[in-house]
């Protein structure tokens, strides 16, 4: 049996699955296949390369740095995030915090990112074969927020958030021959998304990037119709979900030392509630 892992990330909101992971890597749980999307792609990349607590360190301390991102970036840069401070200095060989890239590559496991082509406005996967020693592009392009952060170009393409097209991308895993499915999503499984908070920032990325602001003011209507399906596999023993049950007021890119803590803490808790009454390996 394949057995494959999906992130759909969510910003900060993503240190419940870098919980939800750790918690994995303490009991030697393994999979065959991970897709992350946006800090899903961050927190998978840690994952594979085994190193426990990596993820938690960004979320919940460099997150609250005015170079990762701040009203002082976007002025600077038109970027409110800065991917390259974060995947690049801090993520390099010698940087603060190195991603183990020799141990990603190493493991068996299949990795695949997901990002958004802003001239097409459609997914696109990236893999390992995409990332290099200090050089972890298609992660910075699928953390790309629109419009809070300029589009990141990979061979000339302006990428965006892979959360636009594919924001639960389980069908992906399935065509990559998974049989069963650890889904982990950053918000209550019975939450769906309403149309109307994406109209301001789809018209404003619609004005230069007119297929990805479309897909933009699709994407409540492709999340509520992918998180059906989901629940759907949920019951015919397809998947297992893990999602928080409450995540307060957490935003996106909310900095709040205490409710990001407390969401890590639920990860790690939900993951050994919710494993050990749902066998992932039958």
């Amino acid at each position: 049996m394949k057995l494959g892992f999906v992130d759909v990330g969510g910003g900060t909101r993503g240190i419940y699955g870098a919980g939800v992971f750790d918690y994995f890597m303490e009991n030697k749980i393994k999979g065959d296949y991970f897709i992350g999307v946006s800090a899903g792609a961050a927190n998978g990349a840690s994952f594979l390369a085994g190193q426990h607590g990596r993820n938690f360190t960004f979320y919940n301390e460099y997150a609250f740095r005015k170079t990762y991102m701040s009203i002082a970036n976007f002025i600077k840069t038109g970027s409110y995030i800065d991917l390259d401070y974060i995947y690049y200095t801090l993520s390099k060989s010698d940087g603060e915090n190195p991603l183990d890239y020799k141990k990603l590559k190493e493991n068996p496991m299949e990795f695949e990112i997901v990002a958004t082509n802003a001239l097409t406005g459609k997914a696109e996967y990236f893999n390992k074969d995409d990332l290099y020693q200090d050089n972890y592009d298609p992660i910075k392009a699928s953390c790309c927020v629109p419009v809070l952060c300029k589009p990141y170009k990979i061979n000339n393409i302006p990428y965006l958030d892979g959360g636009l097209s594919d924001p639960i991308p389980f069908k992906r895993a399935f065509e990559k021959s998974c049989d069963k499915l650890i889904v982990v999503l950053t918000k209550p499984k019975d939450f769906f998304r309403n149309p109307k908070d994406d109209y301001k920032f789809s018209r404003i990325l619609k004005m230069k990037y007119p297929n990805a602001g479309k897909t933009f003011s699709k994407r409540a209507k492709i999340y509520n119709k992918s998180l059906e399906q989901l629940l759907m596999l949920e019951k015919q023993k397809k998947a297992i979900i893990i999602a928080p049950k409450d995540i307060g007021n957490l935003k996106t890119l909310t900095q709040d030392h205490d409710q990001l803590e407390k969401l890590y803490e639920m990860g790690r808790e939900d993951a050994k509630r919710i494993i050990s009454s749902n066998d992932p390996f039958r």
